[in-house]
């Protein structure tokens, strides 16, 4: 009674107290909630050091990043990860951000084991389904497993050798339209050339060529017209160019993919660039299905990829994408619906721009560095006469294939793959590693939950894959008797080459790219003769974009201004 009168006289108690004690519980609450979490975190951590083979690597060189920063502020990461494969051997870890470990691949037979098991056992890592959904969509770059196979046998047959062969003449439509600027240039100009630059016109010529191939619309943007697309791919290239704070955010979003979704300048122009997409892609869809529906130009034959996936609409309830990832596509077929057109487009329109105009670029910097190849390159394609049919391009040009294929080894567009285990698995070796307990092992284990990487870069250029002349710019080694290493043809893929990846995920657009690299190679070349504005001695670097993109020294954003002439 007495102790009851007290609390009745003191003014508050009762609610103070009964706060106090919410506050314990809660404060109790968190932290349990947090030794859950570590104790949980602990578990995984010891189940993933008994499960995986432990390798050596570079040891860490800093709390926070491992060495991932070393590759990351490096000119040429991959030259970085080759010089680690032969320290420590062809597959080897690597310490990422804290509680990360990534295993690197190197092995050619480790590296087919992977892709012959990638949307299944290996998946994209969170942070890159965060990203690519921002950007694209759940299309056919975000989906894995049945989603994956799906969604790529529904685009297949707008990919096949017949459907691109009926898309040539949109490949030559752009690059004349190109030449015909070029030459309009160069006789206004007192001397007879002119320096241009390059960059920009392989953007507009890529934009233009898929806007037309993949969706029966043009752009404009070779003639002049503005396309917000590119302005919205612009802006976020010239905002990812790198700096400290952006790298480290880039860093810690892989330990903590949350991050990635905090409203910063990059993650905002990231979903801005996946809501122009996605608007241009509706777009272009609703019209062209207002077409079909109206037997508008039902007398010709639809070429457009696009087009073909709206046509096999209803043909294949199996295999039709839905609305969201047709629109992913144009960013990257499905339920029955307009939401699968527009993801699948959202893809295209990245994949379509981005990749190609990088390639285009890298193509006449290595031609105008190498005045023996293009003047070579330029006899066969004279001797050979009129443009080249698709069929001509893939058979009756040799050089002109040499020359592309040692572009694509020495300068893939995408030069690194991570990918995480979704299952325990045990990796084959070609030859046998170290462990970092000094034990010779053919194969090893990796744990559910652990980081894979592989660099395409590193691999296409590799001394130990390619032998002496990795590095060199020579397109004969794809003509000559045992020109391609032994070593080299253990490597699976397109051409012994990963620039197109293999697997689930080879690029579904390969010859697609491959087509339009030859007509836009073989019309410039043919017309036009390219050399280094400030001479052979010019030093070209890569800058990050979306994608790595090579410029000169000393330019601003990514300028690679060429001294160009007509060929008489």
């Amino acid at each position: 009674m007495k102790i009851s009168t007290t609390i009745a006289i003191v003014p508050g108690f009762s609610s103070s107290l009964w706060t106090t004690v919410r506050s314990v519980g809660a404060f109790n609450a968190a932290c349990s909630f947090a030794a859950l979490w570590a104790f949980v975190k602990v578990l995984k951590a010891l189940r993933w050091r008994l499960k995986t083979t432990q390798l050596r690597g570079p040891p860490r060189s800093s709390f926070l990043y491992g060495v991932s920063n070393d590759p990351v502020s490096s000119q040429d990461s991959a030259a970085t990860y080759e010089r680690w494969a032969e320290e420590y051997g062809a597959v080897y870890m690597i310490p990422n951000v804290p509680g990360q470990t990534r295993i690197m691949l190197c092995d050619p037979k480790a590296i087919a084991h992977f892709y012959a098991r990638e949307t299944w056992t290996y998946v994209r890592t969170p942070l890159a389904l965060t990203i690519l959904e921002a950007v694209v969509g759940r299309g056919l770059l975000w989906a894995h497993g049945e989603s994956h196979r799906r969604q790529r046998k529904a685009l297949t047959p707008a990919f096949s050798n017949v459907a691109i062969r009926k898309l040539t003449s949109v490949f030559y439509n752009s690059v004349y339209k190109v030449k015909g600027a070029w030459d309009t240039t160069i006789e206004s100009s007192k001397d007879g050339d002119a320096v241009i630059e390059v960059q920009n016109w392989m953007n507009h010529t890529s934009l233009d060529t898929i806007g037309i191939a993949g969706f029966s619309h043009d752009f404009g943007s070779l003639d002049g017209k503005h396309a917000s697309v590119t302005e919205m791919f612009d802006t976020v290239e010239n905002s990812a160019q790198s700096s400290v704070v952006k790298e480290a955010f880039i860093l810690l979003a892989q330990a903590f993919p949350i991050i990635a979704k905090i409203p910063t300048k990059r993650t905002k122009l990231n979903k801005k660039l996946g809501v122009t997409m996605g608007e241009i892609s509706n777009d272009l869809l609703n019209r062209s299905r207002r077409e079909k529906n109206a037997n508008v130009k039902e007398t010709e034959e639809e070429k457009s990829i696009i087009g073909l996936l709206i046509k096999a609409e209803g043909q294949d309830a199996e295999f039709h994408l839905s609305e969201e990832e047709i629109v992913a596509q144009v960013e990257t077929i499905t339920r029955t619906s307009f939401k699968a057109d527009i993801l699948q487009m959202r893809v295209l329109l990245l994949a379509g721009y981005e990749t190609t105009s990088v390639i285009f670029t890298w193509a006449l910097i290595e031609l105008s560095q190498h005045p023996d190849i293009q003047t070579r390159l330029r006899e066969e394609l004279i001797a050979f006469g009129a443009d080249p049919t698709y069929d001509q391009l893939k058979a009756n040009l040799p050089y002109l294939d040499a020359v592309v294929h040692e572009v694509l080894r020495l300068h893939p567009p995408v030069s690194e793959f991570i990918r995480l285990a979704a299952a325990d698995d045990v990796i084959p070796l070609s030859e046998p590693v170290r462990t970092a307990s000094g034990e010779m092992t053919d194969s090893i284990s990796v744990a559910k939950g652990t980081f894979i990487s592989i660099s395409a870069g590193a691999i296409n250029r590799s001394f130990a894959i390619w032998g002496p002349d990795a590095k060199e710019f020579k397109p004969d080694r794809w003509l000559a008797e045992g020109g391609i290493s032994g070593k080299a043809k253990e490597v699976q893929g397109h051409r012994h080459l990963l620039t197109f990846v293999d697997g689930p995920r080879t690029c579904l657009g390969k010859d697609f790219a491959l087509a339009e690299f030859k007509v836009i190679v073989s019309v410039l070349v043919k017309n036009f003769i390219f050399e280094m504005r400030d001479g052979p001695g010019t030093q070209v670097e890569m800058v990050k974009g979306i994608l790595p993109r090579p410029r000169v020294v000393g330019e601003d954003g990514t300028r690679v201004p060429l001294r160009v002439r007509r060929y008489e």
